[in-house]
């Protein structure tokens, strides 16, 4: 006897997945400066830990949709929770860098696989336009759940609770979506040869898939490259850092909810190029204002990179479905895996600035509110990448739309 798929509980209990990856993210980045602190690391001993969870995500994401057809979602899921639970116990316990490099890097080959499983397993539960609704709101939960885990992290500070505290309230949700997914069937693929990896190939070697991974690296550093960086960098600037994260995720969250209309009315490549444009500019008023300010600049920053993620995965299943789980697993991975490799950068770039800044004369808060908004200009070249790359894919398949009409009409 087949068991009935149950859509909404698999849905739920993705949602659930995806919160623990969120509080993963915010609380990391709430107790940064306290994991500085207490173990003596620099910022770009701190940027290596926080790389390690974006290494970890892209390797299992794109192993993950390698095997998805083969072992199932099911089997990936498993693999997520017994990572998520070692990762976890481990940064507790963890005793110095070491231990912080291994432990994040495990929670992230938890995050990973909950991509690679539940990316394909929405997709192949919906079609259509409620495909693309029911990836958004998925992704939802993702600045959803960082809203939850900042406010829960400037809180457990505020009260005195340590960070191995922090730490251990991601295994609430972990449990949780362990329960949702335990006894359940999963959905088959809808598109027919989607299951042969010789087609998945074929098809992410065509121009436009290539194209979307190259512009993937970039919209995913433009989103967590000032976000992972935000506590340190804004906690100088007379604006509760916590605050300026909860809100960026916030507006993240509510844009992705109500995504439907919007991709209706302005299309998956419009909104991509105003999303990048969005970006740069939210970026560059992070570089330059201080105080209250930097709640609008978080607002714009946050209007511009909501739906990003979501978008850049929906395309890949609706204009290249023949990529199937694999092709959506390593867009993802690439995303992740840019983000990885930059941020040892961007921790780099915040001790040069430092430097360059105390050659200068300023000291003390001066110093290092100066540095970060240095840093931070410099960010901005990872949207300005994707305004020019975004626009020529617009006006394409726009081209590509009008191409196809009139071969329908001469038909």
């Amino acid at each position: 006897m087949t068991q009935t798929v149950n859509s909404s509980r698999l849905f739920n209990a993705s949602c659930f997945a995806l919160i623990t990856t969120a509080f993963s993210f915010s609380i990391r980045a709430g107790i940064l400066s306290q994991l500085g602190t207490e173990f003596n690391l620099t910022a770009s001993q701190l940027g290596f830990i926080n790389s390690m969870a974006f290494l970890g995500m892209p390797l299992s994401m794109v192993v993950g949709g390698l095997v998805y057809h083969t072992v199932g979602p099911k089997i990936i899921m498993q693999i997520a929770f017994v990572c998520h639970a070692i990762g976890i116990i481990m940064t507790i316990y963890a005793g110095g860098y070491a231990g912080l490099l291994i432990s994040t890097f495990f929670i992230g080959i938890g995050n990973g696989c909950t991509e690679a499983a539940c990316n394909p397993m929405i997709a192949d539960s919906y079609s259509g336009l409620q495909m693309g609704k029911m990836l958004n709101r998925f992704h939802m939960w993702f600045p959803g759940g960082i809203v939850v885990g900042s406010i829960l992290s400037e809180f457990m500070t505020g009260a005195g609770f340590g960070w191995q505290a922090q730490i251990w309230v991601l295994m609430i949700p972990t449990i949780i979506y362990a329960f949702l997914f335990y006894g359940q069937a999963f959905p088959k693929p809808h598109i027919d040869g989607v299951r042969s990896l010789g087609e998945n190939f074929k098809a992410m070697f065509s121009p436009l898939f290539l194209f979307i991974f190259f512009c993937m690296a970039f919209t995913a550093i433009s989103e967590f490259g000032p976000q992972q960086w935000t506590g340190m960098i804004m906690s100088k600037s007379g604006a509760k850092p916590m605050l300026i994260l909860a809100l960026v995720t916030g507006l993240m969250a509510v844009t992705r909810f109500f995504a439907a209309p919007i991709i209706k009315v302005v299309g998956p490549t419009g909104i991509l190029w105003g999303s990048s444009i969005l970006a740069a500019i939210g970026i560059y008023l992070f570089s330059t204002v201080t105080g209250p300010a930097a709640y609008a600049a978080a607002v714009v920053f946050a209007m511009g990179v909501a739906l990003f993620w979501p978008t850049m995965i929906g395309f890949v299943a609706q204009y290249i479905p023949l990529s199937g789980a694999l092709g959506m697993s390593v867009v993802g991975g690439v995303g992740m895996l840019s983000t990885a490799i930059f941020q040892p950068f961007i921790g780099g770039w915040i001790d040069d600035a430092k430097a360059e800044k105390l050659a200068a004369g300023l000291t003390g808060d001066e110093m290092e509110l100066a540095a970060g908004q240095a840093t931070l200009q410099t960010m901005v070249l990872f949207p300005g990448i994707l305004i020019i790359a975004f626009g020529i894919l617009y006006f394409w398949m726009r081209g590509r739309k009008a191409e196809n009409a009139a071969a329908i009409a001469s038909h």
